[in-house]
Protein backbone atom coordinates (compact mmCIF):
# COMPACT_ATOMS: atom_id res chain seq x y z
CA UNK A 1 0.00 0.00 0.00
CA UNK A 2 2.73 2.21 1.05
CA UNK A 3 4.67 1.70 -2.56
CA UNK A 4 1.34 2.17 -4.26
CA UNK A 5 0.92 5.69 -2.42
CA UNK A 6 5.02 6.77 -3.24
CA UNK A 7 4.38 5.73 -6.84
CA UNK A 8 0.98 8.07 -7.12
CA UNK A 9 2.77 10.77 -5.27
CA UNK A 10 6.23 10.52 -7.51
CA UNK A 11 3.82 10.58 -10.60
CA UNK A 12 1.71 13.41 -9.09
CA UNK A 13 4.90 15.48 -8.55
CA UNK A 14 6.06 14.50 -12.20
CA UNK A 15 2.71 16.22 -13.71
CA UNK A 16 3.18 19.29 -11.58
CA UNK A 17 7.12 19.57 -12.80
CA UNK A 18 5.82 18.92 -16.08
CA UNK A 19 2.90 21.56 -16.26
CA UNK A 20 5.01 24.22 -14.36
CA UNK A 21 7.91 23.65 -17.30
CA UNK A 22 5.11 24.16 -19.48
CA UNK A 23 3.96 27.18 -18.11
CA UNK A 24 7.55 28.49 -17.79
CA UNK A 25 8.32 27.85 -21.07
CA UNK A 26 5.34 29.64 -22.86
CA UNK A 27 5.95 32.62 -20.20
CA UNK A 28 9.66 32.72 -21.92
CA UNK A 29 8.39 32.36 -25.50
CA UNK A 30 5.38 35.05 -24.41
CA UNK A 31 8.77 37.04 -23.24
CA UNK A 32 10.98 36.98 -25.83
CA UNK A 33 7.65 37.16 -28.62
CA UNK A 34 7.16 40.60 -26.82
CA UNK A 35 11.22 41.49 -27.08
CA UNK A 36 10.95 40.93 -30.53
CA UNK A 37 7.78 43.17 -31.04
CA UNK A 38 9.38 45.92 -28.79
CA UNK A 39 12.34 45.63 -30.78
CA UNK A 40 10.14 45.34 -34.20
CA UNK A 41 7.97 48.33 -33.31
CA UNK A 42 10.87 50.69 -32.16
CA UNK A 43 13.63 49.53 -35.09
CA UNK A 44 11.38 47.91 -38.08
CA UNK A 45 11.88 45.32 -39.37
CA UNK A 46 13.23 43.58 -42.85
CA UNK A 47 12.99 41.03 -45.35
CA UNK A 48 16.68 40.16 -46.16
CA UNK A 49 18.54 37.26 -48.00
CA UNK A 50 19.35 34.66 -45.87
CA UNK A 51 21.34 31.26 -46.72
CA UNK A 52 19.19 28.12 -47.74
CA UNK A 53 22.33 25.82 -46.88
CA UNK A 54 25.61 25.31 -45.59
CA UNK A 55 27.97 27.19 -48.15
CA UNK A 56 31.90 27.21 -48.22
CA UNK A 57 34.11 29.89 -48.51
CA UNK A 58 34.86 30.79 -52.49
CA UNK A 59 30.84 29.07 -53.61
CA UNK A 60 29.25 30.60 -56.35
CA UNK A 61 25.41 31.37 -55.36
CA UNK A 62 22.75 30.35 -57.18
CA UNK A 63 19.15 30.63 -57.14
CA UNK A 64 19.12 27.65 -54.93
CA UNK A 65 21.69 28.50 -52.33
CA UNK A 66 19.84 31.49 -51.03
CA UNK A 67 15.95 32.75 -49.60
CA UNK A 68 14.38 35.22 -47.54
CA UNK A 69 13.53 35.56 -43.68
CA UNK A 70 11.49 38.96 -41.79
CA UNK A 71 14.22 39.88 -39.17
CA UNK A 72 14.35 43.20 -36.98
CA UNK A 73 15.91 45.38 -38.78
CA UNK A 74 18.24 46.97 -35.85
CA UNK A 75 22.02 46.53 -37.06
CA UNK A 76 20.79 45.61 -40.69
CA UNK A 77 19.69 48.82 -42.61
CA UNK A 78 22.48 49.00 -45.46
CA UNK A 79 24.56 46.33 -44.43
CA UNK A 80 22.57 43.05 -45.24
CA UNK A 81 20.90 42.20 -48.78
CA UNK A 82 17.25 43.17 -49.09
CA UNK A 83 15.16 40.39 -50.50
CA UNK A 84 13.91 42.63 -53.64
CA UNK A 85 18.18 42.51 -54.79
CA UNK A 86 18.28 38.54 -54.34
CA UNK A 87 19.07 38.82 -58.22
CA UNK A 88 22.15 41.09 -58.12
CA UNK A 89 23.68 37.77 -56.00
CA UNK A 90 23.25 35.30 -58.15
CA UNK A 91 26.48 33.86 -59.92
CA UNK A 92 28.82 36.23 -57.10
CA UNK A 93 31.03 34.58 -54.92
CA UNK A 94 31.02 34.39 -50.92
CA UNK A 95 33.79 34.84 -49.27
CA UNK A 96 33.58 33.24 -45.97
CA UNK A 97 31.52 30.04 -45.45
CA UNK A 98 27.87 30.16 -44.15
CA UNK A 99 25.59 27.91 -42.11
CA UNK A 100 21.94 27.69 -43.10
CA UNK A 101 19.55 30.53 -42.31
CA UNK A 102 22.85 33.34 -41.96
CA UNK A 103 21.56 36.60 -42.87
CA UNK A 104 23.89 37.59 -46.66
CA UNK A 105 25.96 40.94 -46.18
CA UNK A 106 27.29 42.86 -48.44
CA UNK A 107 30.60 42.50 -46.95
CA UNK A 108 30.29 38.38 -47.22
CA UNK A 109 30.31 38.79 -50.85
CA UNK A 110 33.57 39.57 -53.59
CA UNK A 111 33.02 43.07 -54.89
CA UNK A 112 30.13 44.31 -52.02
CA UNK A 113 27.25 46.18 -52.87
CA UNK A 114 26.87 46.16 -56.66
CA UNK A 115 24.86 50.03 -55.69
CA UNK A 116 28.03 51.61 -53.99
CA UNK A 117 30.68 50.35 -56.37
CA UNK A 118 31.11 50.31 -60.32
CA UNK A 119 32.69 47.73 -62.46
CA UNK A 120 35.86 48.56 -61.25
CA UNK A 121 34.99 47.13 -58.36
CA UNK A 122 34.26 43.69 -60.23
CA UNK A 123 37.99 43.87 -61.52
CA UNK A 124 40.55 41.76 -59.49
CA UNK A 125 43.79 43.36 -58.28
CA UNK A 126 46.44 43.55 -61.23
CA UNK A 127 43.78 42.25 -64.01
CA UNK A 128 42.59 44.87 -66.42
CA UNK A 129 38.60 45.08 -68.17
CA UNK A 130 39.39 45.20 -71.63
CA UNK A 131 36.04 45.48 -74.82
CA UNK A 132 36.30 43.90 -77.88
CA UNK A 133 33.96 44.32 -80.83
CA UNK A 134 31.97 41.21 -80.72
CA UNK A 135 28.29 40.68 -81.40
CA UNK A 136 26.36 37.98 -82.94
CA UNK A 137 27.45 34.96 -84.37
CA UNK A 138 31.02 35.80 -83.04
CA UNK A 139 29.35 35.36 -79.12
CA UNK A 140 27.68 32.40 -79.44
CA UNK A 141 24.92 33.55 -80.73
CA UNK A 142 25.12 36.78 -78.02
CA UNK A 143 24.32 33.95 -75.49
CA UNK A 144 27.71 34.91 -73.89
CA UNK A 145 26.68 36.69 -70.72
CA UNK A 146 28.37 38.40 -67.77
CA UNK A 147 30.00 36.09 -65.47
CA UNK A 148 30.53 33.23 -68.36
CA UNK A 149 33.89 31.79 -68.96
CA UNK A 150 35.03 32.08 -72.76
CA UNK A 151 38.12 31.48 -74.97
CA UNK A 152 39.17 33.91 -77.59
CA UNK A 153 39.91 33.27 -81.06
CA UNK A 154 41.28 35.48 -83.24
CA UNK A 155 41.25 35.42 -87.26
CA UNK A 156 43.83 36.97 -88.91
CA UNK A 157 44.89 38.22 -93.09
CA UNK A 158 48.57 38.00 -93.06
CA UNK A 159 48.56 39.30 -96.79
CA UNK A 160 51.01 41.91 -97.08
CA UNK A 161 52.87 40.89 -93.90
CA UNK A 162 56.40 41.50 -93.59
CA UNK A 163 58.04 37.73 -92.40
CA UNK A 164 55.96 36.09 -94.05
CA UNK A 165 56.19 33.72 -97.35
CA UNK A 166 53.73 33.88 -100.11
CA UNK A 167 52.31 30.38 -99.23
CA UNK A 168 52.24 31.87 -95.25
CA UNK A 169 50.11 34.97 -96.86
CA UNK A 170 46.75 34.39 -96.12
CA UNK A 171 43.63 33.96 -93.15
CA UNK A 172 45.11 32.34 -90.01
CA UNK A 173 43.30 31.26 -86.86
CA UNK A 174 44.57 30.64 -83.89
CA UNK A 175 43.39 30.28 -79.67
CA UNK A 176 44.70 33.45 -78.13
CA UNK A 177 43.37 33.03 -74.51
CA UNK A 178 41.51 30.39 -72.56
CA UNK A 179 39.39 30.56 -69.29
CA UNK A 180 38.80 34.38 -69.76
CA UNK A 181 35.96 36.14 -67.20
CA UNK A 182 33.50 37.98 -69.08
CA UNK A 183 32.45 40.85 -67.14
CA UNK A 184 30.03 42.77 -69.51
CA UNK A 185 27.94 42.57 -72.20
CA UNK A 186 27.61 46.38 -74.22
CA UNK A 187 26.87 48.23 -70.87
CA UNK A 188 25.10 45.36 -69.11
CA UNK A 189 27.37 43.81 -66.01
CA UNK A 190 25.75 40.66 -64.08
CA UNK A 191 24.53 43.00 -61.38
CA UNK A 192 22.89 44.93 -63.50
CA UNK A 193 21.64 42.57 -65.33
CA UNK A 194 20.44 40.58 -62.32
CA UNK A 195 18.35 43.32 -60.95
CA UNK A 196 16.89 44.12 -64.15
CA UNK A 197 16.27 40.76 -65.02
CA UNK A 198 16.64 42.13 -69.10
CA UNK A 199 18.66 40.33 -71.82
CA UNK A 200 19.50 42.03 -74.96
CA UNK A 201 21.81 42.37 -77.75
CA UNK A 202 25.40 43.85 -77.46
CA UNK A 203 27.83 44.95 -80.15
CA UNK A 204 30.71 44.73 -77.28
CA UNK A 205 32.18 42.22 -74.42
CA UNK A 206 34.31 43.08 -71.79
CA UNK A 207 36.68 41.00 -70.47
CA UNK A 208 38.86 40.67 -67.34
CA UNK A 209 42.63 39.92 -68.58
CA UNK A 210 46.24 40.74 -67.95
CA UNK A 211 47.95 43.81 -69.09
CA UNK A 212 49.92 41.60 -71.67
CA UNK A 213 46.96 40.05 -73.22
CA UNK A 214 44.87 43.73 -73.21
CA UNK A 215 48.00 44.57 -75.12
CA UNK A 216 47.49 41.41 -77.38
CA UNK A 217 43.83 41.86 -77.46
CA UNK A 218 44.10 45.77 -78.87
CA UNK A 219 46.60 44.98 -81.57
CA UNK A 220 44.12 42.25 -82.90
CA UNK A 221 41.25 44.20 -83.45
CA UNK A 222 43.74 47.11 -84.96
CA UNK A 223 44.89 44.75 -87.40
CA UNK A 224 41.52 44.01 -88.14
CA UNK A 225 41.62 40.81 -86.81
CA UNK A 226 38.02 38.92 -86.22
CA UNK A 227 37.59 37.68 -82.60
CA UNK A 228 35.46 35.21 -82.18
CA UNK A 229 33.99 33.36 -78.18
CA UNK A 230 33.45 30.21 -77.38
CA UNK A 231 31.39 29.29 -74.18
CA UNK A 232 32.97 27.06 -71.15
CA UNK A 233 31.37 25.31 -69.09
CA UNK A 234 31.68 27.48 -65.97
CA UNK A 235 33.14 24.45 -63.60
CA UNK A 236 35.79 23.73 -66.62
CA UNK A 237 39.22 24.95 -65.72
CA UNK A 238 41.24 22.91 -68.11
CA UNK A 239 44.15 24.08 -70.18
CA UNK A 240 44.76 23.21 -74.02
CA UNK A 241 48.44 22.91 -74.28
CA UNK A 242 50.17 23.70 -78.11
CA UNK A 243 46.84 24.11 -79.88
CA UNK A 244 48.38 24.98 -83.34
CA UNK A 245 47.54 27.79 -85.59
CA UNK A 246 44.65 26.92 -88.09
CA UNK A 247 44.82 27.08 -91.87
CA UNK A 248 43.44 26.14 -95.07
CA UNK A 249 46.09 23.38 -95.17
CA UNK A 250 45.39 22.53 -91.49
CA UNK A 251 42.15 21.72 -92.12
CA UNK A 252 42.18 19.74 -95.09
CA UNK A 253 45.13 18.02 -93.42
CA UNK A 254 43.62 16.75 -90.13
CA UNK A 255 39.76 17.41 -90.57
CA UNK A 256 39.17 13.45 -91.08
CA UNK A 257 41.20 12.82 -87.63
CA UNK A 258 39.45 15.40 -85.12
CA UNK A 259 36.31 13.90 -86.71
CA UNK A 260 37.50 10.46 -85.83
CA UNK A 261 38.60 11.32 -82.56
CA UNK A 262 35.22 12.83 -82.05
CA UNK A 263 32.95 9.74 -82.55
CA UNK A 264 35.42 7.83 -80.77
CA UNK A 265 34.85 10.41 -77.25
CA UNK A 266 30.98 9.72 -77.88
CA UNK A 267 31.12 6.01 -78.01
CA UNK A 268 33.38 6.38 -74.64
CA UNK A 269 31.01 8.51 -73.14
CA UNK A 270 28.02 6.44 -73.85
Amino acid sequence: MKRKIVLMVALLAGVVAAVLTRFYIVAKDAEIAALKDAIASRYGEVRVVVFNRDLPAGAILEQGDVGSLKVPALGLRGQAVPEDEWRTVLGRKILLGHKKRDVLFWADIEGGNPAETGLSADVKKTMRAVSINCSGAASVSSMVKPNDHVDVIGTFDLGGATGYSARERNLVTCTMLQNVLVLATGTQTAKSRAKANLSSGYATVTLEVTPREAEMLAFAEQIKGRLVLTLRNRNDASYEKELPKVDFEKIRGEIEELNLKRQQQKLVNR
